[in-house]
């Protein structure tokens, strides 16, 4: 019964792709990954319930999924695998880019690797003078609310890269996009140390969960400090 209810699943999967699927039956596929004899339909539903979505059950700690009946090391392995293999493909996708121009080029890699987290982290990413993509680096991590960003170290690491230019990037657990009076501060003290290195701040991006994020670029509140500062 269980095999032949996953075969059907597997050929719409081939027929009619990934959008035919609720996110119910994507973790009953993958669980089915780590024990392909037993039913996985009541753990994919419960995970889908207490967690709420795709998202949130892939990104669940560990020992809260094998909390729900039928969820074991087997089915964890799976679940963890697939979800390091798609931010493993981001970050290659985004590595690979010989120009970014806009914050979209480089927010789906950003928000798979950082919604969904419970405090505060804070990266760089650091481009050549043609804008492509040199290296993505976590250099931070904080509270709930806040993490302590230290820029002399931000550009030293822009320096050993031999960096042109670089994009800020941090999170907020909240949910918010909107920028605090210490994020609007802290883009300021970068703008400065930027100019005085002669490397080009191109955006600070604040995601707040998996399609919600701010740009300083795209909101014109990037332009907008520079003006003051100048």
């Amino acid at each position: 019964m269980a095999e032949g209810h996953r075969q059907r699943l597997r050929d719409r999967f081939l027929k009619y792709g990934l959008d035919s699927f609720t996110d119910e039956e994507i973790v009953e596929l993958l669980l089915a990954l780590g024990t392909p004899r037993r039913d996985c339909k009541l753990p994919a539903r419960q995970a889908c319930k207490q967690f709420g979505s795709l998202a949130r059950v892939l990104e669940a700690e560990p020992e809260e999924l094998k909390k729900i009946k039928g969820i074991g090391p087997n089915n964890l392995f799976a679940l963890k695998f697939i979800h390091q293999v798609a931010r493993r493909f981001l970050r290659q996708q985004l590595k690979e880019k010989q120009k970014v121009s806009c914050a979209r080029d480089v927010v789906d890699y950003l928000c798979h690797w950082l919604s969904f987290r419970d405090r505060e982290y804070f990266a760089a990413i650091y481009l050549d003078v043609k804008n492509g993509v040199i290296d993505i680096e976590k250099l931070f991590s904080g509270t709930s609310d806040s993490s302590a960003v230290y820029p002399r170290e931000v550009l030293r690491q822009a320096l050993l890269r031999n960096a042109s230019g670089l994009i800020l990037v941090h999170n907020h657990p909240s949910g918010s996009t909107q920028p605090s009076r210490a994020d609007e501060e802290l883009t300021r003290s970068f703008i400065r140390a930027c100019s005085l290195l002669g490397l080009r701040l191109l955006d600070h991006i604040i995601v707040a969960g998996p399609s919600n994020y701010f740009s300083f670029a795209e909101s014109g509140l990037l332009e907008r400090i520079k003006g003051e500062i100048s």
